[in-house]
């Protein structure tokens, strides 16, 4: 009890900030995945099958895939930086009589509520786009699977970053690959083997995969999920070493 009333106490702090600038931060996320939906959807996917379906339709949960993905991390990763480094406020909250965990697991619920938010508003607009989408309740819990994977991720490099440099290599070098190799646009299928399995050792590939399949009826990648969650137990496991030693 004392760990959920105390994770309460640190995402309060974030909601509030969420609260009161809910529109600018929807807004802000959703402009370059409809952009994509606009550019690649109707652009230059029209007419073109995909894996036996339309290319919308394959293409809609990749978006709603990489939105889980930027709409986490950026919103927990940059917020937890700018207040380790710039406003000093994290290490205020690192002398409250709180644990490691609580610490990790609160600061993602502001990653997982932004990224539910932002993924569900598009998956109901594809779902008016394309006949062929189904939301249930796989979905729905595969989605929040992948926000709180990627809002560890967030929280992992906030601890980690020294600065905007460290956290914009970050973005180049693995948030940015991940967003166009993953099988979020195209199939993977249409790659050399030695970079397929290179990106299947990304955690978006597999967030991808069971969303895509969940979306779309297909068989479940059970394998995927398993995989999404042993990132989510690294990622946990890092935050947590890195704020236990005070090595942040």
């Amino acid at each position: 009890m004392s760990l959920g009333r105390d994770i309460v106490r640190v995402a309060m702090a974030d909601l509030f900030y969420l609260k009161r600038n809910v529109w600018v931060l929807l807004a802000t996320s959703l402009v370059t995945p409809l952009l994509y939906l606009v550019a690649f959807g109707y652009g230059l996917g029209k007419g073109v099958i995909m894996d036996g379906v339309p290319y919308l339709a394959f293409m809609i949960p990749g978006v709603v895939a990489l939105t889980t993905l930027t709409s986490s991390f950026s919103s927990i990763a940059n917020k937890i930086m700018v207040q380790r480094r710039f406003y000093e406020s994290f290490d205020e909250l690192r002398l409250c009589p709180i644990s490691c965990a609580s610490v990790v697991i609160g600061k993602t619920v502001l990653g997982v509520v932004k990224g539910m938010l932002c993924g569900l508003l598009l998956l109901f607009l594809g779902h008016f786009l394309c006949a062929e989408l189904q939301i249930n309740a796989g979905l729905i819990t595969v989605m929040l699977i992948s926000c709180f994977v990627y809002s560890l991720l967030g929280v992992t490099a906030g601890l980690l970053a020294r600065g905007l440099p460290t956290m914009n290599l970050f973005n180049s070098f693995v948030i940015l690959p991940m967003t166009f190799l993953c099988g979020t646009m195209f199939s993977l299928s249409a790659l050399p083997q030695a970079a397929q399995d290179i990106i299947w050792a990304l955690p978006l590939t597999h967030t991808t995969e069971c969303i895509r399949a969940s979306a779309l009826g297909w068989a479940f990648p059970w394998t995927s999920l398993l995989i999404l969650c042993l990132y989510a137990v690294v990622f946990y496991a890092v935050s947590w070493y890195v704020l236990k030693t005070g090595k942040e």
